[in-house]
C-alpha cells in the first residue's frame, strides 16, 4: 500500500462533469502508475469553492436530484439551482459518487472526498498539493 497524498482542486468556475470525472480519477488511484484494479490506491481530494460550480447549457434549470423518503409517495425532487443554493457541495459529491465503481469500495473511496462551499478548510495540517484541473 502506497503513501497517500492529499490534493487541493479550486472548483471556481469549473463544469462539474469534468470536474467529477477528474476526482473520481484521483479517487480511484488511476493517475498513478501503480494502479492495479482491486487495490487502494487512491489518494485524498479537497474541493474548495463549490459554490462557484458552473453546468453547461440549461442544466441548472432542466436538470433535477431525486431522493425517496421510504414512505409511499415518497419521491422528493428538486432543482440543480435550488440543490446549488442550498447545498453546492452535495451536487458535487453525487457527481462523483455517480462516477465510481458501484462495489464495496464505493463508500470509502467517496469518504476521501472533502468538499467545502468557501475557500476555508480544515485541513491545513496535511501537507496539499495544489492540482490545477483544465
Amino acid at each position: 500500500m502506497t503513501d497517500k497524498k492529499w490534493f487541493l482542486i479550486d472548483a471556481k468556475d469549473k463544469v462539474v462533469g469534468r470536474l467529477a470525472t477528474k476526482i473520481a480519477s484521483i479517487l480511484i488511484g488511476k493517475s498513478k502508475s501503480t494502479f492495479t484494479p482491486g487495490t487502494d490506491n487512491g489518494d485524498f481530494v479537497v474541493v474548495i469553492n463549490s459554490d462557484s460550480l458552473v453546468f453547461t447549457g440549461k442544466k441548472l434549470d432542466h436538470k433535477f436530484y431525486y431522493r425517496n423518503t421510504g414512505f409511499p409517495g415518497g419521491l422528493r425532487s428538486k432543482k440543480a439551482r435550488d440543490l446549488m443554493k442550498d447545498d453546492s457541495p452535495e451536487i458535487l459529491k453525487k457527481a462523483v459518487k455517480g462516477m465510481l465503481p458501484k462495489n464495496k469500495w464505493q463508500d470509502k473511496l467517496i469518504s476521501r472526498l472533502r468538499v467545502y462551499s468557501s475557500s476555508v478548510h480544515p485541513h491545513e495540517a496535511q501537507k496539499l498539493e495544489n492540482l490545477e484541473v483544465i
